[in-house]
């Protein structure tokens, strides 16, 4: 009898794994890019009877785009063994095509362990799915510089107080300048354009039509420059006219997205006046009014109302001390002046007419 049911397990295991090997479906993850996939992994024997099938190849590279064709093909299975013997292994999987599924599909037949999956591509935002390498040094904050701004709006004069970077729809002038952020951390450091990074801004109406205050946007903590000293430790930390625990390197004098002092963010020429920085914002990290943001951060042509903006490094004591409400500039156009002049001009409706150039603060949710 015991011979029999064998026998009998022998035959069901060379009958239906073959058919369950044959009918796993794989299933589309999220898009692949071209990385190859892994071969399948050799089927290893499932007890007495039929050798278990082989497992599906690895996965494809980063996902970029929607998921593609699965990865390897299934192993065939093994045949059935007489009596007590072991059935012979499953053949290897056939290697998975590029641009893989970003998951592998069910195995067929015996369990195996799945092929590894492609690297995803480095400098990818980590909020999109991917398997992108963010970098693991400590950076988090920094001031846009006028050279970054400069290159990224094909502007000589900066994006003034339009800040959409491509976005449209409600809360585009905050998802833009949040984009800017990315584009120059990845600038300065391969791979810190995955981080989360968001521009410490206030708008009257964000995405769900709710005012949005720029202490609420960027996180806990810490925050650290690019040369990983300390910015601040806490929330609570930035909530004072200079930012308390900063390295005293950088507490009246922020560094830009290189880690250089941005009073004088080139040494061959000395300080310049560049210290108003957008913010919309009021002492207590909120919304200082409708009329503080140019339109939300959307406007650029100089009659959106006047942008509130901090100061990177004290212009004086008091408000002029206060990194992220100090003044109202003089308007949203488009502006460069880093000359002395003794505050915003007058008749000059441009972000930079008391001093600066449209630059804004730039924090990473993760340090």
């Amino acid at each position: 009898m015991q011979v029999n049911a064998a026998r009998r397990r022998a035959w069901l295991l060379g009958t239906l794994v073959p058919f369950l090997a044959c009918s796993g479906t794989s299933k589309g993850g999220l898009g692949g890019g071209a990385g190859t996939a892994s071969a399948g992994a050799v089927g290893s024997s499932s007890g007495a009877g039929g050798g278990g099938g082989g497992t599906t190849g690895g996965a494809g590279a980063s996902a970029q785009s929607p998921g593609g064709a699965a990865g390897g093909q299934t192993g065939g299975a093994g045949s059935a063994g007489g009596g007590e013997t072991t059935g012979s292994a499953g053949a290897t999987g056939a290697g998975g095509a590029a641009g893989g599924a970003g998951s592998t599909g069910a195995a067929g037949g015996g369990a195996g362990a799945s092929g590894g999956a492609g690297a995803g591509a480095a400098g990818t935002r980590a909020d999109a799915g991917t398997d992108a390498v963010v970098p693991t040094a400590k950076f988090s904050f920094f001031v846009t510089s006028l050279a970054a701004l400069q290159a990224l709006s094909k502007n000589s004069q900066g994006f003034g107080g339009d800040l959409r970077f491509g976005e449209t729809g409600a809360g585009a002038g905050l998802r833009g300048a949040d984009k800017i952020c990315a584009a120059i951390a990845e600038m300065s450091m391969a791979g810190a354009g995955g981080k989360p990074w968001r521009a410490f801004l206030s708008a009257a109406a964000g995405e769900d039509g709710k005012q949005v205050n720029a202490i609420d946007r960027v996180g806990n903590g810490p925050w650290y420059d690019r040369l990983g000293r300390t910015f601040a430790l806490t929330k609570a930390d930035l909530m004072s006219g200079r930012p308390r625990n900063a390295d005293p390197a950088i507490a009246n004098d922020f560094p830009n997205e290189d880690g250089v002092p941005n009073h004088a963010p080139d040494p061959t020429q000395g300080q310049v006046d560049n210290h108003d920085f957008l913010t919309g914002t009021n002492a207590m990290g909120q919304l200082n009014g409708a009329g503080s943001t140019c339109a939300d951060w959307t406007g650029a042509t100089g009659n959106e109302g006047k942008p509130h903006v901090g100061h990177s490094w004290p212009r004086g004591t008091g408000n002029s001390a206060n990194w992220m409400s100090a003044l109202d500039e003089a308007g949203c156009a488009p502006g460069v002046n880093l000359v002395e002049m003794g505050g915003p001009i007058k008749g000059q409706n441009t972000v930079g007419s008391g001093g600066g150039y449209g630059g804004f603060y730039c924090f990473s949710l993760t340090p």
